[in-house]
């Protein structure tokens, strides 16, 4: 099995173990003399059994980021670089929208405000930040389809 299948599968079962805590709540009470939908029962060992094949897919998947090397970092450094950076443009997104802002302003007399930060140089790099996410995915993509899960 590929890296990306198991990622693939280890997001289908989140999706099914949401589902199944959902369908779960929604039996766990009835009306005196009714009986519930789904046996509870059933959903319950539907549950655990989901839960058992999330955590060893997520163990093998961690120990595969960790042995996966592509030059010198590891696939884990890639995923923790992936997502620092996402933090990162989201922050400088925030600064950026904020202080490129058009102020208004009815009458000459009203108090002007100005921007405290460079928007222009925020913005390159920002560019910069959104390049290396992308040659980061791609080289994080690249190894999930090519890598077998240990």
């Amino acid at each position: 099995m590929k890296l990306a299948e198991a990622l693939q599968e280890r997001a289908d079962l989140n999706i099914k173990i949401e589902q199944l805590r959902e369908r779960l709540r929604n039996n766990a009470l009835v009306q005196e003399g009714e009986e519930p939908a789904e046996d509870p029962e059933v959903l319950l060992i539907e549950l655990d059994d989901c839960i058992d094949r999330l955590e060893e897919l997520m163990a093998r998947i961690n120990k595969t980021n960790t042995l996966t090397m592509d030059g010198h970092e590891s696939l884990t450094q890639l995923i923790a670089k992936r997502d620092s950076l996402k933090v990162r443009m989201a922050a400088y997104r925030d600064v950026i929208t904020a202080g490129s802002s058009a102020p208004n302003r009815v009458r000459y007399s009203e108090i002007k405000i100005l921007s405290t930060v460079n928007v222009r140089n925020l913005q390159q790099k920002f560019d910069l930040m959104a390049k290396a996410l992308r040659e980061t995915d791609n080289r994080i993509q690249a190894l999930n389809w090519t890598t077998e899960l240990i």
